[in-house]
């Protein structure tokens, strides 16, 4: 049998991985995937503009990936890449209006999706779990 360690971040895994999948499903009518939404939300949520860099370590992906990733966003209208106004050699990635309206609509699917799998999760149990999980993501990330 499994240590409660092992059958902890087995969950983890696969409860961030079938979170993901579901609500890509609940968005594939979007014309964007998975990577590209998350990518807009990225931007979207950022307090300030983002480098190509920034924003492929933010999503925990090779720039290569980030790249081609921004490339094709750039194709469908939905981003722009700008110079920084700091380093020459560095491209922020900026939302144009066709991707603020479809982060609106991410916005929106991912709020009703989220109020739906969490409404009969006891709000205490919710916090409790809530603050377990970003000490955890603190101590990953301090080990990194």
């Amino acid at each position: 049998m499994p240590s409660i360690e092992e059958r902890f971040s087995l969950a983890l895994h696969n409860t961030a991985r079938a979170w993901r999948h579901a609500l890509d499903r609940r968005l594939k009518d979007l014309g964007v995937g998975q990577a590209g939404w998350m990518t807009i939300a990225m931007i979207a949520k950022a307090e300030q503009a983002l480098s190509q860099t920034q924003l492929a370590d933010r999503l925990g992906i090779e720039n290569p990936t980030m790249v081609a990733m921004v490339d094709r966003l750039v194709k469908a209208g939905l981003v722009t890449r700008a110079p920084s106004t700091t380093d020459r050699r560095v491209k922020q990635v900026l939302l144009t209006d066709d991707g603020k309206k479809l982060y609106g609509r991410v916005r929106t699917e991912a709020d009703a999706f989220r109020t739906e799998l969490l409404k009969d999760i006891d709000p205490a149990a919710l916090a409790a779990m809530t603050r377990l999980l970003e000490t955890l993501q603190g101590a990953a990330d301090a080990a990194s």
